[in-house]
């Protein structure tokens, strides 16, 4: 069974034990977050569309760590100008793993 799940502004095709690095959610590491905007819910050839969400669909999961995405480095310069601007940002990422899907 396979699922996807809206969070983050982003979407993930998730099944049972997967694991995968989101933005930022609160929360301890052992601590189990729950996501009900639940887009879709399939298994083999049946498959539940929502509109916009599937109604009693939720994805269980396990928050495994609270972790910094890589460091990315914006950087613009005007030729012949002496004019340049460097600025990095590094994203909070929460790294989780699928325990349980429910289709409704």
């Amino acid at each position: 069974m396979y699922a996807v799940i809206k969070t983050g502004g982003k979407q993930y095709r998730v099944e049972a034990n997967d694991k995968l690095e989101i933005e930022r959610l609160e929360g301890e590491a052992g601590a189990t977050l729950e996501f009900t905007e639940v887009l879709m819910v399939g298994s083999g050839a049946s498959v539940k569309i929502g509109a916009p969400t599937v109604a009693g669909a939720k994805v269980t999961a396990e928050l495994l760590e609270q972790n910094r995405g890589p460091k990315v480095i914006a950087f613009k310069k005007r030729r012949r100008k002496n004019s340049r601007r460097k600025k990095g940002h590094r994203q909070d990422l929460t790294t989780i793993r699928i325990k349980d899907i429910i289709g409704a």
